[in-house]
């Protein structure tokens, strides 16, 4: 699937409205690669999207090379494991 977002104010031309119009009579093709869904398989899905933990800012925030290594050695979630460290971190700061 190909998800494009257009710019506020921006039209589609006659062409581009055509070729919409009959992309969604095509058939869908499912393979290994994308095979088609359960109806367990759907329902979690749709419950893992509803579930979203996080809807918040980007924020870019510089620290030192020591914490990112750091950060980068707990493995492939580390951006949003320091997102809850910062959520967390926050949450018990009680300014005095």
């Amino acid at each position: 699937m190909v998800t494009y977002e257009l710019k506020p104010g921006t039209k589609l031309t006659p062409d581009e409205r055509k070729m919409l119009s009959d992309a969604k009579k095509l058939p869908v093709i499912y393979d290994d690669d994308s095979p088609e869904m359960t109806a367990d398989m759907e329902r979690a899905f749709i419950e893992a999207r509803r579930e979203k933990p996080y809807r918040g800012e980007p924020l870019t925030l510089y620290v030192s090379s020591a914490t990112i290594e750091k950060a980068k050695g707990l493995g492939e979630g580390y951006i949003a494991l320091l997102g809850r460290l910062l959520d967390r971190a926050l949450e018990d700061y009680h300014p005095a």
